[in-house]
């Protein structure tokens, strides 16, 4: 290794190799200065990944308008219900079960209008049917001796929430009233749970019927009344989106067949029929709603 200079006050380090030539060596970067270059490309690597979400938010309003309405008309809906709690009125008719309709708008109010009916539809008698019977197991507890009705209310919970799970698994519930027995479950554990601590359960179910009602009225009226999403009409742009891609998918093994070559075009048109099969789920759902 030998030392030469350059310039003056300017050191210079070269390492003799094995051809009989000389290399520089650079000196090394300090720790501050690797430690910023892996921050930089840490936050570069991140800014370009919000900038390519960025662009795949809007390539997806604008192919399809539709949802960015349907978002719109959820938060409308989430506003007009959140008045009841900013609203002194109204929050003192519903007190502070207004959160049930928030909720209810939360789960219920679905793209299409077939399936925000629904989801309403099947709401409301689960929590009509659970409600019911939740203050009927209630009074007949209560009337049984502090000692008892614990355990009629535990074995109660037990019995119809194992029998409303096991009708979820037979196909003919399954496909019209799976979300009216997950709501029926939910309800009648609450009622039954909370009945046993709540002095005036039926007046606590019957401004969480009200407030549920409220939230879910107020669903349907909106997803009907401004630019309703019918499921009818989604099912048949759905398929007629998929014989384009069948289409597709056909002209491209033909062309590929008879042109012996794998082309890119062709390829994406032939992998276009996995689409039709995986759309499968999406049109049993349209076609009940």
């Amino acid at each position: 290794m030998v030392m030469g200079n350059r310039a003056p006050n300017k050191l210079e380090w070269r390492i003799n190799v094995r051809n009989g030539t000389s290399e520089i060596l650079q000196p090394e970067s300090g720790l501050v200065h690797r430690i910023w270059s892996w921050l930089k490309g840490l936050l570069g690597e991140f800014m370009l990944k919000i900038w390519n979400f960025l662009e795949k938010a809007r390539n997806i309003a604008v192919a399809e308008p539709k949802k960015v309405i349907h978002c719109l008309k959820v938060g409308v809906t989430l506003t007009i219900v959140s008045l009841f709690y900013y609203m002194r009125p109204l929050y003192e008719g519903v007190g502070g079960n207004a959160m049930w309709a928030i909720m209810t708008v939360v789960v219920v109010f679905e793209y299409t209008v077939g399936a925000t009916l629904y989801k309403c539809i099947n709401r409301a008698i689960a929590t009509f049917l659970a409600g019911s019977l939740g203050v009927g197991v209630h009074w007949a507890a209560s009337h049984s001796g502090d000692k008892l009705e614990p355990i009629i209310l535990g074995i109660s919970v037990f019995l119809l929430a194992s029998a409303a799970t096991f009708s979820r698994f037979i196909p003919s519930v399954k496909a019209r009233f799976d979300y009216g027995v997950l709501i029926f479950i939910l309800t009648f554990s609450l009622v039954s749970v909370s009945g046993y601590r709540v002095d005036k359960l039926i007046d606590v179910a019957r401004q969480r019927l009200s407030t549920i009602a409220i939230g879910a009225s107020l669903c349907v009226l909106i997803c009907m009344l401004f630019y309703p999403i019918w499921a009818g009409k989604e099912l048949h742009n759905l398929i007629h989106r998929n014989l384009e891609k069948l289409a597709d998918a056909l002209e491209g093994c033909i062309a590929e067949y008879f042109t012996d070559s794998s082309a890119g075009d062709s390829c994406k048109k032939i992998g276009g029929y996995k689409c039709v099969l995986n759309s499968k789920a999406a049109e049993d759902s349209m076609v009940g709603y």
